[in-house]
């Protein structure tokens, strides 16, 4: 099989947002889709949603009537996994459980052609595990696409140990076509994004708790003075509190209970309460029409101690991820500006602030708590000892 001469065949497992959304794209590149569920009713909603997607991109003048026709009649929303016989990829995103993922797979490889690429869009399961589920598991890898999906340039391209050179290149090629910015990943929990974004969320949470700043406050530091466009709360808000705290649990775990990822509590009742964000309506913030959120406490000394505590944990997560070969010094500031908006690569501002800076916020943070959650990375302490910069030492 050979992308070139006519990949054009996708089978999407799972007809959620994301599984949806990657249907969307794949057939707006001109691929043909089968988006498959079990439940009949969960692909009328997806074909509902993309309608009232298209409808609106057509108003906007984003594309044409030809256009829109086109999109919809190249996806096919089936009921059946037999339905992907001839597919030439397959891309699961369905629920964040390894042993229905593992189930899922086995039953696709006894379907599809011994050429066709198996993928699943997992944020932070092993690739290496899912894989071994396949009697071929050098076809399989992971392929990490981020929500809303049509909008985010950024995928994450993750290579299991058994993944073949030949799998990876075309899957590569397969993603740029479609117009996404590819990075790639080593196999670690989180991968890059999911790794090194633990901090933006955890500490803001650990903040609070503490009783240093509400919401309001943080998110207001965290955007006017450190040029996120999100703070962290509106963006759990927006992601969920269930997803971004099953994957906080995920990489706590899969860290062997490293401090660093430890969940908060808040978080965690919040779920339990089903306050989960903008789509149940509750989460940090109340979205019911009319309720309207509290000011923040526009105080710029304690917005700048906020910033300065959170980017500091923020860079040492990312110094980490190059120490231990999770992903290229630009591919780890790429996936960070483009896969979570920051302002600007955490390695390249850790240049700009002075590696030395960060270490001295990171042995304060650990001198007044005597928490392992504020180690400073090796590669840190070593940078500012050699008094080298990441573009020093990483090109």
């Amino acid at each position: 099989m050979n992308f070139e001469s006519g990949m054009n065949r996708i089978g999407i497992i799972g007809s959620g947002t994301m599984g949806s959304g990657i249907a969307q794209v794949a057939a707006t590149y001109g691929w043909e889709v089968k988006l498959f569920d079990a439940r009949a009713e969960a692909l009328a909603h997806s074909r509902k949603a993309l309608e009232k997607v298209l409808t609106r991109l057509l108003e906007k003048g984003k594309m044409d009537e030809t256009k829109k026709s086109d999109i919809e009649s190249k996806i096919d929303y089936v009921t059946t996994m037999g339905s992907f016989k001839d597919c030439d990829l397959i891309i699961e995103a369905i629920i964040e459980d390894l042993d229905i993922k593992k189930k899922v797979f086995k039953e696709v490889e006894s379907i599809v052609s011994k050429d066709c690429i198996i993928a699943s869009n997992t944020s932070s399961l092993s690739i290496a595990s899912l894989a071994s589920s396949c009697s071929s598991p050098e076809r399989f890898i992971g392929i990490h696409f981020f929500n809303p999906v049509p909008l985010m340039k950024l995928v994450e391209i993750i290579p299991a140990i058994q993944t073949s050179e030949e799998t990876k290149k075309k899957a590569i090629s397969i993603i740029d076509s479609w117009d996404k910015l590819t990075v790639v990943a080593k196999d670690t929990p989180g991968f890059i994004v999911n790794k090194v974004a633990r901090p933006f969320y955890s500490e803001a949470l650990r903040i609070y708790e503490e009783g240093i700043a509400d919401f309001e406050t943080i998110d207001w530091a965290m955007k006017e003075l450190g040029g996120f466009r999100m703070g962290p709360f509106e963006l759990m808000d927006f992601i969920g509190n269930d997803v971004n705290y099953a994957v906080t649990e995920s990489v706590f775990a899969a860290f062997y209970f490293d401090p660093r990822y430890k969940p908060a509590f808040t978080q965690k009742r919040l779920s339990e309460a089903g306050w989960l964000g903008k789509k149940s309506g509750r989460g940090y913030y109340d979205y019911k029409e009319g309720v309207e959120k509290s000011a923040p406490r526009e105080d710029t000394p304690l917005g700048e101690k906020i910033v300065s505590r959170i980017l500091a944990l923020l860079i040492d997560e990312a110094a980490d991820a190059v120490m231990y070969g999770v992903a290229s010094r630009d591919d780890l500031d790429t996936a960070m500006t483009k896969g979570v908006n920051y302002p600007k690569g955490l390695l390249a501002w850790a240049d700009e602030i002075g590696i030395a800076e960060i270490v001295k916020r990171l042995d304060d943070l650990y001198a007044h708590y005597h928490d392992p959650r504020y180690r400073c990375s090796g590669l840190l302490r070593t940078m500012a000892y050699e008094q080298k910069t990441f573009y020093e030492t990483s090109r």
